[in-house]
C-alpha cells in the first residue's frame, strides 16, 4: 500500500508581532473615525447655534420691528373698529324709529314698552267676558307678538340702557299677558262646554271640537254620553288620540289638549347675560373703556356655575331645551264654574279596586318644524317646584316617520318634549364664506347636522339644514331676521349651535382665553368680506392663549373648491403671525413661515399679501354687517367648541 495522502496545508499562523501591527491600526482607524466624527459633530453644533443665533436675532428684529410698529396698528385698527359703535348707534335710532312708527300707525294696538299702554290693554282685555275660544285663539296673536316684543326687548337693549325698574316692567307685562292669555283659553272652554249638549255628534252623542292657527291648536272633547265602553278617544282628522280608563269613561268630565307653540310653563330667567354680554362686546369698546368691557365678559364666560341640585327625576334647564308643549287637562262643570278634575284623586278610599285610576295612554302630533335628532324625552310640569320632572311617565314610544309620540301619564297637566340642549356640541367644523358685497355664508357642521346662514347687513337666514346627509325643510329657509331674534328662532326648532356661559359644564370644549377669542372675532368679521374663513385641526394643539384659524382670499361667488390653498394663521389677541405648517403637516410647529413677519392685528397680517381689490371690499364693508358677523361668531363661539 502506498504512502498516506499528506494533510492539507494548516492556516499560516499569524506571528505575534503582525497581530500587534493589525491592533495598532484597528486602533488608529478607530481613532480617526472618532476625530472625524468629533469634528463633524462640532461643525454641525456650530451650525446650528449659528443657525439658532441668526433665527434669534431674525426673531427679534420682527418682534422689534413688530413692537416699533404696533401702535400705529392698533390705532389703524381702532379707527376700523369704530363701525362696531356706529352699528349700535344705528341699532338705538332704529328701536326709537320703531317707536314712532308704531305711534303714527295708530292701529288700535299697544306698545308694550310703554307701561300706561300695555296696562290699559290689559284692563279692556280682562272685561271682555263674553269671548269665544275662536276669538280668544285670534286675540292670541296680538298677545304672543306684545310677549315677543318685550322679549326683544330685554335681549336687544344694551343694559346701559336698560334700567333695573324697566326690567321690571318688561318682565311683568309678560306675566300679566301670559296669564291672562291662558285665564281666557279657560273661561272660553267653560263657555263651550256650556253649551256642549248643542254641539254633539250624532254617532257618538259626544262632543268634539277643534280649533288651530300657526301658535295654538286647542282640542276639546266632553263626555256627554258616559259610555263605559267608549274608552278610546280619538279627534276627527288628526292622530292625536286618548286610552281613558272606566272611571273617566263613566263621568261627566272633558278633556282638553292645549298645544301651543311657545312655553309660558317655564319660568322667565334673567335677561340673558350671554346674548347682552355679547352686545356689550361688539357695541361698546369704546377706547377708554376697552379694558373695563373686555374684563366684564371675561368675567361672565369664565364664573363658576353655582348648579342647584335637581331630584333625578328633574330637569336641569341648561341640559335641556323644551320643543314642543301642550296643556292636557280634565275638566267638569260645576256650579262654581269650570273646575279641573283630579285625577287620581287625592283619596282613593272610596274606590273598590286599586287600579281604579291606571295611567292614560297619549298619543300626540309632532310639530313638522321641530327637529329632533334622538328621541325624545316627555317631562310634566311641576306646578310646586317650577320646573320639568320625568317622574310620571312611561312606555314612551317616538314614530319618527309618522312623527307621533305615544306615552302613558299618571296624572293630567303640561307635558312637553325636550331633547339634549348641547347635542349639537362641540362642532366638527365650521367655515365662513364671502358670497357678495356685504353677505357672507356661515357654515357649521356637528355630528347629526351641517347647517347654513347668510348674513347680510344686521339680518340673518336660514340658507339650508341637512340632517344625515339629507336637506331638511325648515320654516324658517327664507326669513331674514335679526341676529337675535334669528338665534330664538333656531333654538325653538331644535337647531342649538349656541352655547351660553354655563355650557362647558356639559360639553368638552377647547378652551381658549375669552380676551383672546373676543378679538379674534372682532377681526375675522373686520375681514369676511374679502376672505373665507375655516376650522384648522391645529388650533387644539395650541395653547388656551392662542387661536389658529385657516384663511384664503375669496372674491367671487363661485362655489367653494375641493382642496383650496388654505393659509394658517395664528394669532394671540396681540400677535398675529402666517405658519409654516399647513393642514396636512404631521406634526404641529408654531415656526413663522419664511418671508413673513409678525403683525399686532390680523388686518395687518394679511394686507402683506392681499390683493388691492380683496383690501378695498374689507374698507368699504358696512358697519351693520361687520356687527351681525360678529355677533354670530360671538354667539357661536366657534374657536372654542369646534
Amino acid at each position: 500500500m502506498g504512502p498516506k495522502a499528506k494533510k492539507s496545508a494548516r492556516k499560516k499562523k499569524i506571528t505575534k508581532a503582525e497581530r500587534l501591527k493589525q491592533l495598532q491600526e484597528e486602533e488608529e482607524r478607530r481613532q480617526k473615525e472618532e476625530e472625524e466624527a468629533r469634528v463633524k459633530h462640532e461643525k454641525e453644533e456650530m451650525e446650528r447655534v449659528e443657525r439658532q443665533r441668526i433665527e434669534r436675532e431674525k426673531w427679534h428684529q420682527l418682534e422689534a420691528k413688530d413692537l416699533e410698529r404696533r401702535n400705529e396698528e392698533l390705532e389703524e385698527l381702532y379707527l376700523l373698529e369704530e363701525c362696531f359703535p356706529e352699528a349700535e348707534k344705528l341699532k338705538r335710532d332704529a328701536r326709537l324709529l320703531s317707536q314712532w312708527n308704531h305711534y303714527i300707525q295708530c292701529d288700535g294696538s299697544p306698545d308694550p314698552s310703554v307701561s300706561p299702554e300695555i296696562n290699559t290693554f290689559i284692563s279692556l282685555w280682562k272685561e271682555e267676558t263674553n269671548e269665544t275660544l275662536e276669538e280668544v285663539i285670534a286675540k292670541s296673536k296680538l298677545v304672543l307678538n306684545l310677549i315677543e316684543k318685550l322679549r326683544l326687548l330685554l335681549l336687544q337693549t344694551p343694559s346701559y340702557d336698560l334700567e333695573d325698574k324697566t326690567i321690571i316692567q318688561y318682565r311683568g307685562s309678560i306675566l300679566e299677558l301670559q296669564e291672562l292669555l291662558h285665564l281666557k283659553f279657560n273661561v272660553a272652554t267653560e263657555r263651550l262646554l256650556r253649551q256642549a249638549s248643542t254641539l254633539a255628534d250624532l254617532d257618538s252623542g259626544n262632543m268634539e271640537k277643534v280649533i288651530q292657527d300657526e301658535n295654538v291648536a286647542l282640542y276639546v272633547w266632553a263626555n256627554l254620553k258616559k259610555n263605559p265602553r267608549y274608552r278610546s278617544v280619538r279627534f276627527s282628522e288628526t292622530q292625536i288620540r286618548f286610552e281613558i280608563p272606566r272611571i273617566l269613561a263613566t263621568s261627566g268630565i272633558a278633556i282638553r289638549l292645549l298645544h301651543t307653540h311657545y312655553d309660558h310653563a317655564t319660568p322667565l330667567r334673567p335677561v340673558s347675560a350671554s346674548l347682552q354680554g355679547h352686545t356689550a362686546t361688539v357695541t361698546h369698546f369704546v377706547k377708554d373703556e376697552v379694558q373695563k368691557g373686555e374684563a366684564e365678559i371675561s368675567k361672565e364666560l369664565q364664573e363658576e356655575y353655582k348648579q342647584q341640585e335637581c331630584e333625578s327625576v328633574s330637569v336641569c334647564e341648561e341640559e335641556t331645551k323644551v320643543e314642543e308643549q301642550g296643556d292636557i287637562e280634565v275638566q267638569m262643570i260645576l256650579k262654581e264654574g269650570l273646575q279641573k278634575y283630579a285625577y287620581p284623586p287625592e283619596s282613593t278610599e272610596d274606590f273598590e279596586t286599586e287600579n281604579a285610576f291606571p295611567p292614560i295612554e297619549v298619543t300626540l302630533e309632532v310639530q313638522e318644524n321641530v327637529i329632533f335628532f334622538e328621541d325624545p324625552m316627555v317631562a310634566r310640569w311641576d306646578a310646586e317646584g317650577k320646573h320639568w320632572q320625568t317622574d310620571g311617565i312611561s312606555n314612551v314610544l317616538y314614530q319618527s316617520e309618522e312623527r307621533l309620540i305615544t306615552f302613558s301619564l299618571e296624572t293630567f297637566g303640561p307635558v312637553t318634549l325636550i331633547q339634549d340642549t348641547h347635542i349639537n356640541m362641540p362642532f366638527q367644523s365650521w367655515e365662513l364664506r364671502p358670497l357678495d358685497v356685504n353677505k357672507v355664508l356661515l357654515t357649521v357642521t356637528t355630528v347629526f347636522t351641517e347647517i347654513q346662514i347668510q348674513i347680510k347687513e344686521n339680518l340673518c337666514m336660514l340658507a339650508s339644514v341637512k340632517v344625515g346627509n339629507k336637506k331638511h325643510s325648515s320654516t324658517l329657509e327664507g326669513r331674514w331676521m335679526t341676529p337675535i331674534s334669528f338665534i330664538l328662532a333656531l333654538k325653538e326648532t331644535g337647531l342649538n349651535i349656541f352655547p351660553t356661559g354655563h355650557s362647558h359644564f356639559y360639553v368638552v370644549i377647547n378652551h381658549k382665553e375669552p380676551l383672546v377669542e373676543i378679538k379674534a372675532y372682532r377681526q375675522l368679521a373686520l375681514l369676511s368680506s374679502a376672505f373665507a374663513f375655516g376650522w384648522s385641526k391645529w388650533n387644539v394643539e395650541c395653547s388656551s392663549k392662542k387661536v389658529i384659524v385657516k384663511l384664503r382670499e375669496h372674491l367671487t361667488e363661485e362655489e367653494p373648491v375641493q382642496d383650496p390653498n388654505w393659509t394658517l394663521l395664528m394669532f394671540s389677541g396681540d400677535r398675529a403671525q402666517r405658519l409654516k405648517i399647513n393642514e396636512n403637516s404631521e406634526t404641529f410647529s408654531e415656526a413663522l413661515k419664511e418671508e413673513t413677519e409678525f403683525h399686532s392685528t390680523l388686518y395687518h397680517l394679511v394686507k402683506d399679501f392681499a390683493s388691492k381689490e380683496a383690501m378695498e371690499k374689507i374698507r368699504s364693508s358696512k358697519c351693520q354687517f361687520i356687527d351681525s358677523v360678529c355677533y354670530m361668531l360671538l354667539s357661536t363661539r366657534l374657536l372654542s367648541y369646534s
